[in-house]
C-alpha cells in the first residue's frame, strides 16, 4: 500500500456516480429483466475506464472502479454465491433491522424515508462461491482502466462478513455465528482475488459502526462490543488469513445518510477492536458534524504504530462542497495525531453505495468535492513538508 512519504495522498471510499445508462441496466437486471451480457459488460468497461480517468483528473491518488457493475456494495454477492435468493421472509426481517434508534427517536424525520420498497435477499441454503466470472471481469476492467490512466494506486471494495448479515438475511443457518463463519469462508475468494490482481483490498465494515444503531439496537454498547464486534473481527481475520496486511484496508462508517446520528457509537468505543484486524489501514468518518470532533477524542487511544488512518475529510451525504482550507485543517488534526506519513486523506463514505435513480449528492458536486479533497491535501502537504511538497 502506498503511503504519504513525501505528501498527503488522497483516496475515497469506493462507490462513485454511475452513468445514467448503466444505472438503467443495473436496475432492470435487478428486476429480473434479461440484459444481454455483452451489452452490460461493454457499458461497465466504459464506465470504469471513464470513472478512473475522472478520479485521476481530479487529483485522486488511490482510485477505485467506483463499484460501477454493482447494484450495491453488499447485495451484488447474491449473483456470485449460491444459497442466496430473493425471499419475502427476508424482506420482512430486513426492514425491521434497518430501523435505527435515530428513526425511533425522531419519528418526524423518519417519515422522510421508508424501507418499504427495499428488497432484501435471503440466505436459503449452504453458501458456496459458484462463479468467478463477474469478479474476474471487474478485476479486468479496473486493470485496463488503471493501465490507461496510471493513478498512483488502485483499490477494490468487498463487504465484510458481518455487514452481509444485515443485508442478506439468514434463513438457513442455525445461528448467526454459524452464518458469519460461512460468509467469511466464501468471501475469501473475493479477498484473495483482489489482492492477487495487484489491487489494495478495501473491506467495508459498517457492522462495526452503524449496525449498533439498528441491527443490534437491543444490545448495550458493551454487549455489542463483546458479542458482535469481537466476533465479526475474528471472522474477518479468518477470511484474510495469509494475505499481506499492507495490501488491505478497513472502512468503518455509521450509516451513509443525512440524519441526526444522535445514537452513533463513538469511535473510541469501537476503534480498539478494529485495530485487532490484521490489516494496515483504517478508514473512518471524520467530516460529518457528528464525528468531525473525534480526532480530539482519539488522543486518548493507543493507536498501534503499524496502523495508517484514512480519515474522511469530505462529507458524502450533503451537496456542500468543502473549502480546500477546511480539508487541509482536517488533515492536519490527524497528522498531528499519528504523524504525516500515517495519514491518507479520504471521504466519509461512498457516493453511490446503492444504485438509485436520484443520488443523494449530484454527480457534478461529487467531482467538485474530490477536487477540493486534492486541493486540500496539497495545502496540507505544503504545511507539513514545506512549500516543495510534490
Amino acid at each position: 500500500m502506498r503511503t504519504s512519504t513525501d505528501r498527503i495522498l488522497t483516496t475515497h471510499t469506493g462507490s462513485l456516480p454511475r452513468p445514467k445508462s448503466l444505472i438503467s441496466l443495473i436496475l432492470e437486471r435487478e428486476k429480473g429483466a434479461a440484459i444481454a451480457p455483452d451489452v452490460f459488460e461493454a457499458a461497465t468497461a466504459k464506465a470504469v475506464d471513464d470513472v478512473v480517468a475522472q478520479q485521476v483528473a481530479c487529483g485522486v491518488d488511490v482510485v477505485s472502479d467506483g463499484e460501477m457493475s454493482k447494484p450495491s456494495y453488499t447485495t451484488y454477492i447474491r449473483h456470485r454465491v449460491s444459497g442466496i435468493e430473493m425471499d419475502p421472509r427476508a424482506a420482512e426481517k430486513g426492514r425491521d433491522i434497518m430501523i435505527g434508534r435515530d428513526l425511533l427517536a425522531h419519528p418526524d424525520f423518519g417519515q422522510k424515508g421508508s424501507f418499504a420498497a427495499v428488497n432484501f435477499p435471503g440466505c436459503v441454503g449452504e453458501l458456496r462461491y459458484k462463479d468467478r466470472a463477474a469478479l474476474d471481469r471487474d478485476l479486468a476492467h479496473l486493470k485496463a482502466a488503471v493501465d490507461r490512466s496510471k493513478p498512483t494506486e488502485a483499490f477494490m471494495t468487498a463487504p465484510s462478513p458481518g455487514i452481509l448479515t444485515r443485508f442478506i438475511i439468514n434463513l438457513h443457518y442455525p445461528t448467526e455465528e454459524a452464518y458469519v463463519a460461512a460468509l467469511a469462508d466464501v468471501l475469501k475468494v473475493e479477498y484473495r482475488a483482489i489482492v492477487e490482481a495487484g489491487f489494495v483490498l478495501q473491506i467495508d465494515a459498517p457492522d462495526l459502526g452503524s449496525a449498533r444503531n439498528n441491527q443490534y439496537r437491543h444490545l448495550s454498547d458493551d454487549e455489542f462490543r463483546s458479542t458482535i464486534a469481537e466476533r465479526n473481527i475474528a471472522a474477518l481475520n479468518a477470511a484474510i488469513e495469509g494475505l499481506p496486511a499492507d495490501r488491505i484496508r478497513l472502512h468503518i462508517c455509521w450509516g451513509n445518510y443525512e440524519g441526526p446520528h444522535t445514537h452513533d457509537l463513538p469511535v473510541t468505543k469501537i476503534i480498539d477492536i478494529a485495530f485487532k484486524a490484521k490489516l494496515q489501514a483504517i478508514s473512518i468518518e471524520a467530516a460529518n458534524p457528528r464525528h468531525e470532533h473525534e480526532w480530539e477524542d482519539l488522543k486518548s487511544v493507543k493507536i498501534p504504530d503499524d496502523k495508517i488512518l484514512i480519515p474522511g475529510v469530505i462529507d458524502s451525504t450533503t451537496n456542500f462542497v468543502e473549502h480546500p482550507k477546511l480539508v487541509a485543517q482536517r488533515i492536519g488534526h490527524y497528522a498531528d495525531l499519528v504523524g504525516r506519513d500515517r495519514v491518507i486523506a479520504g471521504v466519509d463514505c461512498g457516493f453511490g453505495t446503492a444504485v438509485r435513480e436520484e443520488p443523494m449528492v449530484a454527480d457534478s458536486i461529487v467531482w467538485a468535492k474530490l477536487r477540493a479533497l486534492a486541493e486540500g491535501a496539497t495545502i496540507a502537504s505544503e504545511r507539513l513538508w514545506g512549500a516543495r511538497a510534490a
